[in-house]
């Protein structure tokens, strides 16, 4: 029989609040508790626990031929431990069927695996901690960030002990070659890469609500004829989406939740596919061959490149000057400061910044400051003061404040250089 992979990533970022200029060095708290309770609320009774119990039920009535992955990054776990600490108690149900994987990735959905590899190795180690304390098993396979991925990536992670990493099927790494084969890593064959087949996972993620769409209303049935009609040849489909598609990107009232109620069975009785899970596939399946890889990729857009992070200057000033703290910030060892740095990581603040993410219409991650402009000078502000802290901790001499004011006088003339170049684009477009 064919394999069909079922994965789920579980993502909330902690929403900064909005840090004016006058905040800096009078209060160094930075996180909107309102914005991120209320969130974290509203999608686990929309999204999470619906789900969960559906999926749950599903586990215990198929007895072992219905299974599912989650990747679940560090800082929705925290939140879910302060807000929502229930959600977490439907995920240890679920682990506890022996039909649910966890995989592993950065703590704090960061795009650190493209900065520092030592950095990059105490996430994914911190993250991995994580998910054997509370679910009992210790992660096999890698999920990165945004299923960010390069040849180098994966060499990391092959270093790090992991069988298998997933990541996009992007066309112009594939070229004539189809997602439904498992590969393997360029530089290190040991580690097997497992390929979303973005097409149907965009049917259900993406496409499942909209009227204007030619398979409008997408049932079980027409998702499992699209299973059929795969090439008999190819051995796996790997159907990788957010979570949030149950409930918060589609909402109860489109069908989603029957869709995801009646999917299992209508797999199992009218498909030759049975449901595996990453490491069930990385140990029965062998590569087909090596995919090359030499410039990282992600699931983002039709260019599936890094654009959303790392796409103009603003986010690449913030980048690198959040970055280049992060030796200073491990030398004064202050646990809360970490924390605040590591959070400072998420790829979800840089993602705001993109000029891209403004002048499209992207209803699944709409942007809360209004513009990337606004975004990048929430940040910066953030930044500056904790820049303040982390020299106040250094025993920082008047003559550094001095040149610390410096450096703020000079953000702001960037800031405003910034701001002009913004209003160019706008009035082009």
């Amino acid at each position: 029989m064919k394999a069909l992979c079922l994965y789920f990533q579980v993502h909330q970022p902690l929403r900064l609040r909005r840090y004016r200029f006058f905040d800096i060095g009078n209060d160094h708290y930075y996180y909107d508790d309102y914005v991120n309770e209320s969130t974290m609320r509203r999608i686990a009774d929309e999204c999470y626990l619906p789900a969960n119990k559906i999926i749950s039920d599903l586990l215990k009535k198929h007895k072992g031929k219905f299974k599912i992955t989650f990747s679940i990054t560090g800082v929705a776990l925290d939140q879910f431990e302060m807000y929502t600490p229930e959600v977490i108690d439907s995920f240890k149900e679920l682990a506890q069927t022996g039909c649910v994987e966890f995989l592993a990735e950065t703590y704090s959905h960061s795009l650190t695996a493209l900065t520092n590899k030592d950095d990059f190795f105490k996430q994914v180690k911190d993250h991995s901690d994580r998910i054997e304390k509370l679910f009992g098993q210790r992660p096999k396979v890698f999920r990165n960030t945004e299923l960010i991925y390069s040849d180098e990536i994966g060499e990391m992670v092959a270093e790090m002990g992991y069988k298998a990493m997933i990541t996009e099927g992007a066309k112009h790494i594939l070229a004539w070659k189809s997602p439904n084969y498992l590969y393997c890593n360029a530089i290190n064959p040991k580690l097997k890469i497992l390929l979303r087949n973005y097409k149907l996972s965009d049917d259900i993620a993406l496409r499942f609500s909209s009227k204007t769409w030619s398979e409008w209303p997408f049932t079980t049935s027409k998702f499992v004829q699209q299973l059929n009609e795969v090439d008999k040849k190819e051995d796996l489909v790997n159907i990788f989406m957010d979570y949030q598609v149950f409930g918060e990107f589609h909402k109860k009232e489109s069908g989603i939740f029957e869709f995801l109620k009646h999917l299992p069975s209508e797999v199992i009785q009218n498909s030759d596919y049975r449901f595996v899970t990453p490491t069930e596939v990385s140990l029965e399946y062998q590569p087909v061959s090596q995919i090359h890889v030499p410039n990282p990729i992600s699931w983002a857009d039709e260019e599936r490149d890094l654009a959303r992070w790392q796409g103009n200057k603003l986010q690449n000033e913030a980048l690198n000057k959040l970055y280049s703290l992060r030796e200073s910030v491990l030398k004064v060892n202050d646990e809360r400061l970490e924390k605040d740095w590591e959070y400072l990581q998420e790829s979800d603040h840089f993602y705001h910044m993109c000029t891209k993410t403004y002048f499209e219409d992207i209803p699944t991650n709409p942007n809360p400051y209004g513009s990337p402009y606004e975004a990048f000078i929430n940040f910066m502000n953030v930044l500056s003061d904790f820049q303040l802290r982390l020299k106040a901790l250094q025993g920082t001499s008047s003559e550094n404040m001095d040149d610390l004011k410096k450096q703020i006088a000079a953000k702001d003339k960037l800031i405003k250089k910034y701001k002009n170049e913004l209003d160019d684009i706008k009035k082009a477009i």
